[in-house]
């Protein structure tokens, strides 16, 4: 029975890869060869890592074993600390195993948006922000702002990233739904205790070779000035853009670049990726249904709490994980709740 350590099936996708890779209709596309190029980097470095493992519990067994031959207690000192290494080697290729999603080695975008609340939401918006920017930051992940609209008085309305590096969008995707925060405000003078929400947004950006049906006819298109930081000329003329695809209700803005072209074509590409997201989670929700799963995992649901008071504590409402350290996990500490999220939907 195939295990999530499935070596055979691993080295077989491995080289129908390279066999793709030299197709002469891949190898002079330079974007797709680069995407298959990455794919291979990441399925070869499992590979790697799992011959590691195996080569590491086979000297820890014969350690063991001379350990109980020689009646030597002084070693069972080193056999732990070995098998405590071991436990979270295994444990980190176990959750690069369970990233195996069609997407999921893409990049990311997220985009976070405030919920009813005025500037409390805001600011919870944008500690957010500040969240998944640190665990870029802590996992190797380069980020850049696409789009950014700022709250009134403090923190942001709503606010996009782009998250680069192997398998961002499979780690990130957890993250999609609605986070909900509990605190002493802050912006209280009688330091009253608050709730506030926000969503996140979660997609995987998409190449060239991957095709969205959208017809012109079902879009809405705006343009309007840019309200973000770039220059006199950024903020004088209307070179953002907002578009609205008429059948499903999505919007999606850029005001990244001074050129309305670009702009435009960046939030198509954004329109892409998120009506392929939508199209995911129905997936993810048909998974979660054959396995008989009761728990909701959808846009609009309220996935994780996060309470300053009276107590600390961040728990998944998805898979029941929790922690006491909010402040670990407001500084981008989420792996523990990622690897849990990925259980729960392998």
């Amino acid at each position: 029975m195939p295990t999530v350590f499935d070596e055979e099936k691993l080295l077989k996708e491995i080289e129908e890869k390279r066999e793709l890779s030299l197709k002469p209709e891949v190898y002079v596309n330079a974007e797709l060869c680069a995407k298959i190029n990455k794919d291979l980097k990441v399925m070869t470095s499992k590979i790697e890592s799992l011959h590691k493992l195996k080569n590491k519990l086979n000297e820890l067994s014969e350690y063991i074993e001379l350990c109980e031959n020689e009646g030597d207690e002084s070693m069972l000192d080193d056999i732990e600390s070995s098998y405590t290494l071991l436990s979270k080697e295994t444990e980190n290729l176990y959750l690069q195993t369970l990233l195996s999603g069609e997407y999921d080695n893409n990049n990311a975008i997220i985009k976070v948006h405030s919920g009813a609340g005025g500037t409390e939401a805001c600011d919870w918006a944008e500690m957010l922000q500040r969240m998944y920017q640190m665990f870029a930051d802590k996992n190797n992940f380069k980020w850049t702002m696409l789009d950014k609209i700022d709250g009134d008085g403090a923190g942001v309305k709503s606010v996009t990233l782009k998250i680069v590096g192997d398998n961002a969008y499979g780690y990130l995707k957890s993250e999609m739904g609605v986070h909900r925060l509990v605190r002493i405000s802050p912006f209280d003078a009688n330091k009253r205790r608050h709730t506030s929400f926000a969503s996140v947004e979660v997609m995987p950006e998409l190449n060239q070779e991957v095709e969205v049906d959208i017809r012109p006819e079902d879009l809405k298109i705006d343009v309007y000035r840019s309200g973000g930081a770039g220059g006199q000329h950024v903020n004088t003329t209307d070179s953002a853009v907002r578009i609205t695809h008429i059948p499903t209700g999505v919007i999606v803005a850029c005001q990244q670049e001074r050129s309305q072209l670009k702009n435009r074509e960046m939030a198509m590409e954004m329109l892409k990726q998120k009506l392929l997201s939508l199209e995911l989670d129905k997936k993810m929700q048909e998974t979660l249904s054959l396995k008989g799963d009761a728990k909701k995992i959808e846009w609009g649901s309220q996935i994780r709490s996060y309470v300053f008071c009276p107590y600390t504590m961040v728990k998944d409402h998805r898979t029941g994980f929790e922690t006491s350290d909010v402040y670990g996990v407001m500084n981008g500490n989420i792996l523990d709740f990622i690897f849990e999220f990925l259980k729960l939907i392998n």
